[in-house]
């Protein structure tokens, strides 16, 4: 599903416009097209990745930049006090096969998942 099937991967190669919230060498941040909650950020590696049982030992760089990445985030938009998930999803259960963190913000503990 590399390239041309991925659209996270058409996203990285510029192939699919995308406003960023942030952009390095190796992540970009985006809004979620379909969001869940008043905030709702995809963390994406530009390198496709299918998903998080897939990272490999080479990989865990972009893994660690991934989390830097949220926790600044989480930080700087004050989520830790107006309640935060950050989900990652895996087989049959992403929607899309390219590994990625959602950051949800301003949620609370009752919301369903």
């Amino acid at each position: 599903m590399v390239g041309k099937d991925c659209i996270f991967c058409k996203i990285a190669s510029g192939e699919v416009p995308t406003k960023f919230e942030r952009e390095t060498k190796n992540v970009m941040v985006f809004p979620d097209i379909k969001p869940s909650a008043q905030i709702h950020l995809l963390i994406v590696p530009k390198k496709h990745i299918a998903e998080f049982a897939a990272i490999s030992k080479s990989d865990q760089k972009i893994w660690q930049e991934m989390i830097d990445t949220a926790q600044d985030l989480i930080v700087r938009r004050k989520l830790a006090t107006k309640g935060y998930r950050l989900v990652t999803n895996g087989g049959p259960a992403a929607q899309v096969a390219h590994l990625h963190l959602h950051l949800l913000g301003g949620i609370g503990a009752k919301r369903k998942v």
